[in-house]
């Protein structure tokens, strides 16, 4: 294909603003999908049902639309983009492949924080940015405050598209916008071959399968390749197009968008951002292309299985799912309380629920995920570093207050205050553990839902960590034990013990719940014995009698105290960790 006919491009914009549904409009404008197919499954290049129904884009879905404009047919390649923070890294990937991407701001909502993120993101690509206003027919829309934002990030009113995704009422405009003015691709097809990977999937029958930009030289089926960072050789199995299935073309060229069946059984093995190159000894002095980098997962959950019979199963469930998606770690881990457990990493909470939705659904499995944590550094000399997220925070004015108050209870730093209009952007450097205590709900509580949020992780910063024990009967439950700020520490401590008092039922013998840090206790709670009423037969007779009875007593429950085990409830345990 003449690269001068190619465009590629992708849609950006913060979370529910109209992408799935205007990739919808563009498939049955192109005549990609018919009109009858798209009537019958909305966001149709989402093809996760948890995605659909959640309303977000969680895993991108790249597509290749036929138009015709001036008698001249192009070949458009457009990759959906997920709009959720927790993706955030997927977006970066897909600015790599394209030369140009459709900023999309709703015009009931305006700009907000992640249509900020992508902007500068796309800037930074170097990227042909068409900024369009969506959702023009809504009673709500402000279409004069958008394009005042949108002027205020630099655009000229001139260039500002105003659409309907869901009527269509503009969309034809957007693709002879992104047609005139997005370049085409530039690439040597006489090089020697690098793609760029920037998504990949699983197939059970036929392994890894690649997503990729050809950015120079040519692919044919069977022939040899290599992934330069991982140092993975194989041979490309199918080579060939999305439309969006997955059609078989048997070559690609430079400037092309499209997949490499790759047979490698292990996902991470095919990393986002790596570079394919030819194999069998032809790729010498290949340049990798720049930007690659692992995502990392930065919160931890424990999974355990609600019983030992389910251990193999949730085994093999939490493999296949770490198969298909490369951003998932796993390791065993043992709790003296729950058994043979696994600790698995997620790139945010959402991911992890995600991940939680999907062992229910598709594997039909319940698993316990214990309390969440961020992974810090500890240093030699016993000391903790944390990780720093840059916290960007676009919220009306009228708010402006109340997310003040919440970012300074939450160790935030101002960096920046800049007032849009009748938004105001404020910039924090946050501990990114705050997302694990209630950093997000807490901003929609006091903005009434206004607030979006976005960040970027910056780097690992002294903090002053201790970990709060729980013991009871002076048996520490490890699986209840977290770090804790040493401020905090002492409110963290009696609200833990005061809430397993809550939870935990009455037994035989004395309980006695603790907190602390090391051997300092903190917090102390007590939940009293069950008490038989040893003189209920008793008519009469003198008291030494009576007291020789509950002194009885009172030995054999300090005997049961003492030789006693604990054991909690799985509803008591599961009740203080899902909460």
């Amino acid at each position: 294909m003449d690269q001068r006919f190619i465009r590629n491009f992708a849609i950006i914009a913060h979370i529910d603003h109209g992408k799935s549904t205007l990739s919808d409009r563009f498939l049955e404008l192109t005549g990609t999908v018919g009109h009858e197919k798209i009537g019958q499954q909305e966001q149709f290049l989402d093809q996760n049902p948890i995605s659909r129904e959640r309303g977000i884009t969680i895993k991108l879905a790249p597509v290749r639309m036929k138009y015709k404009y001036n008698n001249q047919e192009y070949i458009l390649n457009l990759i959906d983009t997920p709009g959720h923070v927790d993706f955030s890294y997927e977006v970066s990937r897909t600015l790599a492949a394209c030369e140009g991407v459709v900023l999309l701001v709703d015009a009931t909502k305006g700009v907000q924080a992640q249509t900020i993120a992508h902007f500068r993101a796309a800037k930074k690509e170097n990227l042909v940015i068409i900024p369009a206003i969506n959702k023009i027919d809504m009673p709500a829309a402000n279409v004069e405050k958008v394009v005042k934002q949108l002027t205020a990030m630099g655009f000229a009113e001139k260039d500002m598209l105003l659409l309907s995704a869901k009527t269509g009422q503009g969309v034809e405009e957007v693709l002879h916008k992104v047609i005139d003015i997005i370049p085409s691709p530039s690439g040597d097809i006489q090089k020697v071959l690098r793609a760029l990977i920037f998504d990949a999937v699983f197939d059970e029958h036929r392994g890894v399968v690649a997503f990729v930009r050809i950015v120079d030289g040519k692919i044919k089926t069977n022939e040899p390749i290599e992934l330069l960072q991982t140092k993975t050789k194989t041979n490309a199995i199918d080579v060939g197009i999305f439309t969006p299935s997955l059609i078989s073309s048997g070559l690609l060229e430079a400037g092309e968008i499209g997949y490499i069946v790759t047979g490698v059984k292990d996902i991470r093995l095919v990393r986002v951002g790596d570079t394919i190159t030819i194999g069998g000894g032809q790729k010498a002095n290949v340049v990798a292309l720049p930007g690659y980098q692992t995502p990392k997962p930065m919160v931890f959950f424990g999974v355990y299985p609600r019983s030992t019979d389910e251990l193999v199963p949730l085994r093999e469930a939490i493999a296949k799912l770490a198969l298909i998606d490369a951003s998932i770690t796993s390791h065993d881990e043992y709790s003296a309380f729950l058994g043979t457990g696994f600790r698995v990493g997620f790139l945010g909470l959402l991911h992890a629920d995600i991940f939680k939705q999907r062992l229910e659904r598709e594997f039909n499995l319940r698993p316990l995920f214990t309390l969440p944590h961020v992974q810090y550094q500890e240093q030699k000399d016993g000391t903790f570093l944390e990780p720093y997220m840059h916290l960007t925070i676009h919220v009306p004015s009228d708010y402006l207050g109340g997310v003040m108050t919440v970012c300074q209870k939450k160790r935030g730093q101002m960096t920046h205050m800049e007032y849009q209009d009748t938004n105001v952007v404020l910039e924090y450097d946050m501990p990114y553990g705050m997302f694990l205590h209630g950093l997000s709900p807490d901003l929609k509580s006091v903005t009434q839902g206004f607030a979006s949020i976005d960040y970027e992780l910056t780097e690992y910063r002294p903090a002053e960590l201790v970990n709060v024990e729980i013991k009871i009967n002076d048996q520490v439950i490890d699986v209840l034990s977290e770090f804790a700020y040493q401020d905090e520490a002492e409110y963290v401590a009696r609200e833990k013990a005061k809430k397993l008092k809550d939870s935990l039922p009455r037994q035989q013998f004395r309980q006695i719940i603790q907190s602390g840090i090391g051997g300092k206790i903190l917090a102390r709670e007590e939940i009293p014995p069950y008490r038989k009423d040893v003189l209920a037969k008793m008519s009469g007779g003198d008291r030494t009698r009576k007291d020789k009875l509950l002194e009885a007593q009172k030995k054999g429950k300090s005997k049961m105290l003492s030789i006693s085990k604990v054991e909690i409830p799985q509803e008591a345990l599961f009740s203080m960790i899902e909460s």
